[in-house]
């Protein structure tokens, strides 16, 4: 068994959308962010200094509206040009047809995949792929597609230099691709009805269920 502080099957996300109370306008909220936050069941026999085990950040875009300027802050610049491309009319979200053809009808919004982070002591497990899942497997009524950009220059941060910000951008794409999302054009997206979502914890449930092993005291 994986040496990890709990049995993963334990983790909960926690979905949550904030605002300004006074923000009740119908574009004050839109693009909508959400913060979904991964800890170990409270009442698990683990460690509290080990129950957070990661961050994930998402915008959720109505493809029906005209972005402006402001909505580059919370969608990143990459995402308001990839809506601008893909978008063919905002009155009624058409998406370009060679999209629109890889995709099953649905809402016409779009879930941005912005950032996940895991702490120290849940790295190096293969958990980030089966979070994410779980995360947009959530939002899947809400939305059609997942979008996410995958770019060395994201990593230049917190790696120590160029070759190894080039290596964590292949590992993510791989994590990526192996939870269902492709290559279109210069971004990864996923169907969110995509079976790979969901048989991306098939690997974990046959490790921890049923637990025969506890790593927590």
């Amino acid at each position: 068994m994986p040496n990890l502080p709990a049995n993963p099957l334990s983790i909960r996300l926690s979905i949550t959308h904030e605002r300004l109370w006074w923000h009740i306008d119908d574009e004050d909220h839109l693009p909508e962010r959400w913060d979904v936050s991964a800890d170990v069941w409270e009442l698990d026999r683990c460690p509290e200094a080990v129950r957070h085990v990661g961050d994930i950040s998402l915008v959720i875009a109505d493809l029906h509206r005209d972005r402006n300027l402001l909505d580059s802050v919370a969608l990143g610049e990459w995402a308001l040009e990839f809506i601008a491309e893909t978008v063919l009319d905002s009155t009624d979200g058409r998406l370009h047809p060679e999209l629109d053809a890889r995709l099953p009808a649905g809402p016409s919004r779009m879930v941005i995949l912005r950032h996940i982070s895991l702490t120290t002591e849940w790295r190096g497990h293969g958990l980030g792929g089966p979070l994410i899942a779980g995360a947009l497997r959530t939002l899947a009524p809400t939305a059609r597609l997942a979008t996410c950009r995958v770019s060395p220059l994201d990593f230049r941060s917190t790696c120590p230099d160029r070759v190894s910000a080039e290596l964590a951008s292949v590992r993510m794409a791989g994590m990526l691709e192996r939870i269902g999302f492709h290559r279109w054009r210069d971004v990864h997206i996923v169907d969110l009805h995509n079976p790979a979502l969901l048989e991306a914890r098939m690997s974990l449930l046959d490790h921890w269920w049923p637990s025969q092993h506890d790593p927590c005291p």
